[in-house]
């Protein structure tokens, strides 16, 4: 008779709408966010950068806030809603203002940011962040760009809060 334990549950169930989809997974206990997006639903434009959450290059919105998806387990999300940037332009794929935004303010230029630049400029709309220059860099902080100096990013995402209305009437 062995006196080892029985070993525990390895595999979760987790559930959870991914861009506008459902899904129910088996997936290790272990597995970060950024994998499942990436290795399981085949998900690519969610970058791996720094794995240690400084870089931003992984930032996905988690029932719409910004998070970095390199240092968060895939059942932390479970049951929720996470959108990536491949879920951002609209159906019929007309670009989301803040992807048009991004080019038209010239604010990327290897495009290894760009994503998590984009999802964190989104989530930094819906958090009501001021069309302010300063503000919107603070509120950057967290996402990192060695190319393009920050200022067509800083201009994007300012762009797109003077141009969206919020709740009560437009800014």
């Amino acid at each position: 008779m062995s006196d080892s334990q029985p070993s525990a549950c390895t595999e979760v169930t987790l559930r959870v709408t991914v861009n506008g989809r459902a899904h129910t997974l088996e997936t290790p206990v272990e597995t970060l966010l950024i994998d499942l997006l990436r290795d399981t639903l085949r998900l690519s434009g969610t970058h791996p950068g720094c794995d240690t959450s400084q870089c931003g290059a992984c930032t996905v919105l988690v029932d719409g806030a910004a998070v970095k998806s390199c240092n968060l387990l895939a059942v932390q999300v479970d049951g929720s809603a996470i959108t990536t940037i491949e879920g951002l332009a609209a159906a019929d794929g007309s670009l989301h203002p803040m992807q048009r935004a991004f080019s038209e303010h010239h604010a990327l230029q290897c495009g290894y940011c760009t994503p998590g630049m984009i999802l964190r400029g989104v989530s930094i709309v819906a958090e009501g962040i001021p069309a302010d220059e300063q503000a919107v860099r603070h509120a950057l902080a967290g996402n990192l760009c060695r190319c393009t100096g920050y200022q067509g990013i800083v201009d994007a995402v300012c762009a797109v809060i003077r141009t969206t209305p919020v709740r009560g009437g437009p800014r």
